[in-house]
């Protein structure tokens, strides 16, 4: 579970938010989602939070009962952490989260929004634990948060917003890689799949369209990074985004949000343009994190100047989650562009900046410490391949065969890389060699080449309607133990699985 919770960190970005309703005068507690309160949610997920900060002042002024103020106000906490991602910020912060599960508890028990907003300040604790590697007290939140919905949905069956939350329970549940099954079944009562999750998030988005529901971007960014992450429906997901209210000019998520998908449904242009009009300036709270994602994006299509947003990003980034891999990123903007010793330096810079909790920063220490420098043809085409120009990569690549055939791991990864190509330009048959080549050759070794072919063959044969070979490839990906990435493709190995039941 530890990367799956640290992923959704990630992938979840703007995805938990608050409440509205039901409002009761005099000195009574009571939870109404009132114009100054909807001002404030909306300032805070636009980033905005000297506003929203504002906003909850003057709610404490004029509605001192409405205990929405409260969840927003932990919203607004929990954003900070995610943007800023400073550590001692968050040991701070988490100290509020009790204080306002007291407060919450004085509200009327009647009410849909007294368990629900109890299950949502949990849950957005549960998530921030995670990225900071305090494990037991996200599962022991989550489980909470978990029982708190399930039972605010057999109270209030009709209420939206639990379904919001429980969609994406229960997919991550359903999801846990099965080193880690034992801590859903040591909590207990925890079930799930994802394709319940994504059943209960389109009855939501179905609500959305007919109502004034102030968690249908939650639900929509949710419901698409679910699809782009775990149902291999990159296609769907970018739809999604694409049809939906999201504003990328006036909201940093809205385009976080817009760009994450665009990076990795081929619309990697898109990405770029993005990226380059997300809004800034005093009203937002800096996301620097959009630089290095803008760099990735520039990298990806090895334009002269990504260096310079990953270079905003590592300059001014006071985190430690993604700094080693921004080191990299830059370490391979020289690389490509003929700078061996601009390479070294900042491979250098990989061991000793930022922290090595997440997959990315991981795999990025592991090439630092081997001291193998990438094959530059290889490297070439991977960023182009993932940036979605496959004949560009497939150019590179096609008569390259002979440059490899003496070195184990480069004739790997070139099989490797070339079936995913193939795949991509819709040459199923080749792909299915070039995997089967891969897993056969590579299973054993270190690398994530057959892990991965294996993965992507499972996804192939899932296309062609072949179930039966579909499950077998998934079921190699699961057995197949690489250094790097286990965690991500092994849960969409879990998912293709689920889907074939």
């Amino acid at each position: 579970m530890i990367r799956s919770l640290r992923r959704f960190i990630v992938i979840a970005g703007a995805l938990l938010l608050t409440c509205q309703l039901q409002a009761d005068p005099q000195g009574v507690a009571y939870f109404a989602f009132s114009a100054t309160s909807r001002e404030a949610y909306q300032k805070a997920v636009s980033l905005r939070f000297g506003e929203a900060r504002g906003a909850l002042a003057l709610m404490k002024s004029k509605e001192p009962d409405n205990l929405i103020g409260i969840f927003v106000e932990n919203y607004l906490d929990f954003m900070t952490i995610f943007v800023n991602d400073n550590k001692s910020e968050y040991q701070q912060l988490a100290k509020n989260m009790e204080k306002r599960l007291e407060k919450i508890a004085r509200g009327p028990s009647n009410s849909p929004w007294y368990l629900y907003t109890q299950a949502e300040i949990r849950l957005q604790w549960a998530f921030t634990r995670g990225r900071y590697s305090e494990f037991l007290s996200s599962m022991s939140d989550i489980k909470q948060a978990y029982a708190l919905l399930e039972e605010n949905q057999r109270k209030f069956p009709d209420f939206a917003p639990n379904k919001k939350s429980l969609g994406l329970l229960h997919t991550m549940i359903g999801n846990v890689p099965e080193e880690y099954r034992w801590a859903v079944k040591a909590l207990g009562g925890m079930t799930g799949t994802t394709e319940q999750g994504l059943k209960e998030l389109e009855e939501v988005m179905a609500y959305a369209k007919k109502n004034d529901f102030i968690f249908e971007e939650e639900a929509v960014v949710t419901y698409a990074f679910i699809q782009l992450f775990l149902n291999n429906q990159s296609d769907i997901a970018w739809n999604t985004l694409k049809a939906s209210k999201l504003s990328v000019k006036t909201n940093p998520l809205a385009a976080y949000a817009f760009a994450t998908v665009a990076m990795r449904a081929g619309h990697n242009d898109e990405a770029v343009q993005v990226l380059q009009g997300s809004p800034e300036g005093p009203q937002y709270q800096p996301f620097l994190y959009r630089y290095y994602m803008l760099g990735l994006a520039k990298l990806r299509r090895l334009d002269s100047d990504a260096n310079k947003p990953l270079e905003t990003f590592v300059n001014n980034y006071k985190g430690e989650n993604g700094v080693k891999e921004a080191y990299q990123k830059l370490a391979w903007h020289h690389l490509v562009s003929g700078n061996s010793t601009g390479y070294r330096t900042y491979m250098a810079f990989v061991k000793s900046k930022g922290s090595s909790g997440a997959e990315g920063d991981e795999a990025a220490l592991r090439e630092a410490k081997s001291g193998e420098v990438p094959d530059l043809l290889l490297l070439k085409a991977r960023l182009l391949f993932d940036g979605g120009y496959y004949q560009r990569a497939f150019d590179l690549l096609k008569d390259a065969s002979g440059n490899y055939a003496s070195d184990r791991k480069k004739n790997l990864e070139y099989s490797y890389r070339l079936g995913r190509i193939t795949h991509k330009m819709g040459n199923g048959t080749e792909a299915i060699r070039l995997y089967t080549k891969t897993v056969e050759q590579g299973a054993k070794e270190p690398w994530y080449f057959a892990c991965n072919a294996a993965l992507q063959l499972g996804l192939l044969y899932e296309e062609l309607k072949d179930a039966v070979q579909a499950r077998a490839a998934f079921q190699r990906c699961l057995g197949i133990k690489p250094e790097e990435y286990a965690s991500s493709m092994h849960a969409q190995a879990k998912a293709g699985l689920g889907r074939l039941k």
